[in-house]
């Protein structure tokens, strides 16, 4: 006889909501859980759900907001119109952010987000405020992309040339296909420069030697594999990487407006942001901390995933 598994109460289960940007567009964000409503915010190339490990212990007191950015997880067949995407992704956060405060009926709500989705929360600060931001735990992000005379805290910090001079090749290398609907369709060496390039961005990543083992794992694509690969994201992770290149991300004009309590999650190894000049950042912030994590890369949740867990929990608690 066949047994079924429990069926979970609903606020248990994973759903995805959608919530209208002010362009109409329906946003797609998992939720999860039921509680004190929580915001947490993906990195370039991850799929919002990825936070699940970490927050499924947590869901008897917090309900957690995952939303998807256009071009990713969720949401990869919504197209970014502007070539400014953090832009974009900071006005959709709005929309969903007033959609849960009015819904949920509270004022502000904690807010926690890694990489590129805390790149986006340096954007929203600077153009939204933080009066609907009760605290906030920013992963590794520093609100500068591009190194300056007086910031050399940039992405890639001082191998900023060297590294975005790859990345200018492989976009140079795809801009002839960009019309190109499928990536099975690319050309076999192309479809191979462009996952080298992501497997190198994903290594420099993490720091932890098991991290890398489990990034070249998930990555290794055999040519057999790859001639098959049907890449979803591609074309929008080059556009990605065009803004990042062509645009001089600089949100430090804001920052001494961001006076609601900050926590700044540091990876002591990170090879994309400098942690002395991270810690930079938490000094200027009127209401900041610094955890470091000695033995991390950017990639914290990969690189200690236990210590993640215990940050994030602490970070709700407060």
């Amino acid at each position: 006889m066949k047994k079924n598994l429990i069926t979970l109460p609903a606020p248990y289960q994973l759903q995805t909501i959608t919530i209208k940007a002010t362009d109409g567009t329906a946003l797609p964000v998992s939720v999860i859980g039921r509680g004190t409503p929580v915001m947490m915010m993906h990195a370039y190339g991850m799929d919002a759900r990825e936070f699940l490990p970490f927050i499924l212990p947590l869901i008897g007191k917090y309900e957690f907001y995952l939303p998807h950015f256009r071009g990713f997880g969720a949401a990869k067949n919504i197209e970014v119109t502007p070539f400014d995407f953090v832009n974009q992704y900071a006005e959709d956060i709005d929309a969903i952010i007033d959609h849960v405060c009015i819904n949920r009926n509270v004022e502000s709500l904690p807010v926690a987000a890694i990489s590129m989705g805390a790149l986006v929360m340096w954007s929203y600060f600077t153009h939204f405020g933080t009066s609907r931001i009760s605290r906030y735990l920013n992963i590794d992000q520093s609100p500068v992309i591009h190194n300056q005379p007086d910031w050399q805290g940039g992405l890639f910090g001082d191998r900023q040339t060297e590294m975005f001079a790859v990345f200018q090749e492989i976009i140079d290398m795809t801009l002839p296909y960009a019309q190109v609907e499928r990536f099975t369709h690319l050309p076999f060496f192309l479809k191979r420069q462009v996952t080298n390039v992501e497997k190198m961005f994903s290594l420099l990543s993490v720091s932890r030697p098991r991290s890398k083992a489990i990034v070249r794992a998930l990555t290794h694509q055999n040519d057999h594999k790859l001639a098959f690969y049907d890449h979803k994201t591609w074309q929008h992770k080059m556009r990605c990487l065009q803004a990042y290149l062509a645009i001089p991300y600089d949100f430090r004009a804001g920052i001494e407006n961001v006076t609601i309590p900050v926590v700044s999650l540091i990876g002591g190894r990170s090879t994309l942001y400098d942690p002395i000049w991270q810690q930079k950042i938490t000094h200027i912030l009127p209401n900041a901390s610094d955890v470091i994590l000695p033995r991390s890369g950017h990639a914290v949740p990969i690189d200690e995933p236990l210590q993640f867990y215990k940050i994030l929990k602490e970070f709700l608690q407060e």
